[in-house]
């Protein structure tokens, strides 16, 4: 298994990609903390990881409250004796779609400051148990709006970008404590139905506009056709591709970004 014995903590782990990720995680052999503010939406996961023989534990923690998660990370160090894999898979609904003209400083900042606060308090937390000849792995998670030229994504798009550029200063930071910092770059996925009302909200009022639905948008609109691949990824391979970076066997990535967005994005 590829991450058998590993620690790892996934804060967003009710989510829809946080689960996912937290049920391939616990099948690769890693004891798996996941982490939300959700208790209800942590016990889906926790339910389907116990159910297939993996070992999970929930904790009901508010991202933003940086003595909680420092506390929980604490915990969690001491029960294992450190902390192995972190991922930060914490979603802040925002706007997509208005331009400058209409958008309002407090819709511009709100995924700027809810996505890289919540970061900033979640590896802070988890970066000081690990390292040393354990090692560790940072996952981080960012968009294809970090580079597309498109109008309507100001704040998404800032975010996006200093998302990526936080995993890189900080993969230059702890690399010699022997800590890894990857970051990965998906597309919406097609197969998320666990997203519910965030993916709705987020898309919803574009595809509205489009008169479209949602799902639509995301399967045969012109965001799978804006791909290479002619399609979005699922949630199985950002899931999978999470557990190849937070093993041995990619061992000498760090400071680089994980291009999953199916061609939306050519590096």
């Amino acid at each position: 298994m590829l991450l058998d014995g590993r620690t790892a903590v996934i804060h967003g782990g009710g989510g829809a990609i946080g689960g996912a990720v937290a049920r391939v995680f616990a099948r690769e052999g890693a004891w798996v903390f996941i982490v939300g503010r959700t208790q209800a939406k942590l016990d889906v996961v926790a339910r389907d990881i116990a159910a297939a023989g993996g070992v999970v534990e929930t904790a009901r923690v508010d991202v933003l409250d940086q003595p909680a998660v420092e506390k929980h990370a604490a915990e969690v160090a001491a029960a294992c004796g450190g902390i192995d894999i972190a991922l930060n898979a914490v979603s802040v609904p925002h706007d997509q779609g208005t331009l400058l003209a209409d958008l309002t400083l407090e819709e511009f900042m709100r995924p700027i400051d809810g996505f890289l606060r919540a970061l900033f308090v979640t590896t802070k937390a988890v970066a000081r148990h690990m390292g040393g000849e354990r090692g560790g792995v940072v996952l981080t998670l960012s968009e294809p709006g970090s580079k597309l030229a498109v109008g309507g994504i100001l704040g998404h798009s800032v975010s996006a970008a200093g998302k990526e550029a936080f995993a890189r200063v900080l993969a230059a930071e702890l690399a010699p404590r022997n800590i890894r910092v990857v970051g990965i770059r998906p597309h919406a996925v097609v197969d998320a139905p666990a997203a519910g009302s965030y993916t709705r909200e987020l898309f919803g009022q574009i595809a509205a506009a489009a008169g479209e639905s949602v799902q639509d948008m995301l399967d045969g609109g012109g965001m799978a056709q804006g791909t290479l691949l002619k399609r979005l990824p699922t949630l199985s391979e950002v899931a999978e591709t999470a557990a190849f970076l937070a093993s041995d066997r990619a061992g000498a990535m760090t400071g680089t970004i994980a291009n999953l967005s199916a061609g939306a994005l050519v590096d």
